[in-house]
């Protein structure tokens, strides 16, 4: 696979496939849970950050879906 660099914001309207190197830092723009995706088969894998950690409490927390439903990062379910 070849190799591209990109200078400036990359944007997809149907994600990424394979691996992606992060150099610097990655920045996320955060959502409310209630603008979470329903969990299915076709957004497994994603990563998501959202403000209000599930709970409507003003905190932040990534979120990853199992193609089943939303699990916080360290693999609890999301209320």
């Amino acid at each position: 696979m070849a190799t591209t660099t990109f200078s400036g914001p990359v944007v997809s309207d149907n994600g990424f496939q394979g691996d992606v190197t992060v150099t610097d830092f990655l920045k996320l723009t955060a959502i409310a849970t209630s603008a979470l995706p329903t969990a299915a088969a076709a957004n497994a894998g994603q990563v998501r950050l959202i403000n209000d950690n599930g709970a409507g409490d003003d905190e932040y927390c990534l979120v990853i879906s199992t193609g089943a439903a939303w699990v916080t990062a360290v693999g609890a379910a999301l209320s």
